[in-house]
């Protein structure tokens, strides 16, 4: 488990600007190297499963694991497969917390139930 899935996700105030591609590196260099940063403005990863009871438990954990941190990514579910999006909705952007919830979104698959 990385470092920045130990942290809780922070939220950001209003004014703070996005994250510059310089403070993004560093953060994405912690992230697995499947996720993706978009357009520099968000976080994709597609994660893949064996079959759709799969990848519905773990949308629902990550659901779960939003609500608990006040950070609420676009999920998309399919069979086999789940696809989640972040990025700072107040800032329409990346910030820190986007990565700290990749990170746990990460932590969340190492520990998924074997079906």
């Amino acid at each position: 488990m990385s470092k920045l899935a130990l942290r809780r996700c922070e939220p950001c105030r209003s004014g703070v600007p996005p994250l510059s591609d310089a403070k993004i590196q560093p953060l994405r260099e912690q992230l697995d190297p499947d996720w993706k940063i978009v357009e520099g403005h968000h976080l994709r990863r597609d994660f893949r499963f064996s079959n759709f009871r799969q990848a519905l438990d773990y949308t629902n954990r990550v659901g779960e694991m939003a609500e608990e941190q006040g950070h609420h990514p676009d999920l998309y579910l399919a069979w086999g497969r789940v696809g989640v999006e972040i990025w700072t909705h107040k800032i329409d952007g990346l910030h820190e917390a986007d990565f700290v919830f990749a990170a746990r979104c990460d932590a969340l698959l190492e520990s998924e139930p074997e079906a």
